[in-house]
């Protein structure tokens, strides 16, 4: 299944998915990484008491799925409260290359599993070949341990794969492996490569090709979860996240009448 939607006007179940940057600092720095994460990035952390009021705002304005991703979201110790808050009121993803998936983190978020949470692990190639040019030596390996463990937990995997040069003539195979570790097409996503963050190639986007996903940064509210970059920006607040929705909703207007993007932020 391909992750990313380029096409305007809104979808009719608009505001839809709410998503949260719960930091930026990672234990991989992937070549490609829109959010320019990596071990040496600032934290940025969101905050747990900024996520729960972002989603008690988001149940109030009928958003759908609330999906937390970052950098690495299993980094930072409070995860668990955040998604704990979130599962019990929505349907709630958490974005994660998987490779800390071990030991007290895997106990932990164990402890809070739930059939409102899923687990979305970033998987490129069937074999490492495919994943670790871009992701770093080793980290196939150790992803793949991640998933399997989840799975023996009994979670909820869904695998996201970036399509690169190097994987793109062997997308059929991934799906060769996600069928042999009992995980159904409907929970493959493939997007392609963005030219964002750290990557030189890709895709150009804006805001005039991407159907909006709200986006919560500490930073602020954003377009789509795809950049955190200031072009896309909505807002420079949090809150209230209904003035952010009322934002776009005039953008969108503007973009379908004139083709341009006409936002003023605001603060």
């Amino acid at each position: 299944m391909t992750e990313m939607s380029s096409t305007h006007p809104i979808p009719p179940d608009f505001p839809g998915k709410l998503w949260l940057y719960t930091n930026f600092d990672c234990n991989l720095r992937c070549s490609y990484c829109v959010a320019k994460s990596s071990p040496t990035a600032s934290r940025r952390a969101l905050g747990k008491e900024n996520a729960r009021r972002l989603v008690d705002e988001a149940m109030e304005l009928g958003f759908n799925e609330v999906l937390y991703t970052g950098g690495e979201p299993f980094i930072l110790d409070d995860i668990y409260e955040m998604l704990s808050y979130s599962a019990e009121r929505v349907r709630t993803t958490v974005l994660t290359n998987g490779m800390l998936l071990r030991g007290g983190r895997l106990e932990r978020l164990a402890e809070i599993a739930s059939p409102n949470l899923q687990v979305q692990v970033s998987l490129d190639g069937a074999r490492p070949e495919e994943h670790d040019p871009y992701r770093g030596d080793g980290s196939w390996v150790k992803t793949v341990e991640g998933i399997w463990l989840l799975l023996e937990r009994g979670f909820h995997v869904r695998l996201s794969t970036t399509e690169t040069p190097v994987n793109r003539g062997r997308l059929e195979a991934i799906c060769d492996f996600h069928y042999s570790l009992g995980i159904p097409e409907e929970d493959h996503f493939v997007r392609p490569l963005a030219k964002r963050g750290f990557s030189e190639q890709g895709l150009e986007l804006s805001m005039t090709n991407l159907v909006p996903e709200i986006t919560a940064t500490i930073d602020g509210i954003f377009w789509h979860p795809l950049s955190t970059d200031a072009d896309m920006q909505i807002s420079q607040s949090l809150f209230p996240l209904a003035e952010a929705i009322h934002c776009v909703q005039e953008q969108l207007e503007a973009i379908a009448t004139t083709g341009q993007v006409t936002l003023t932020k605001f603060t």
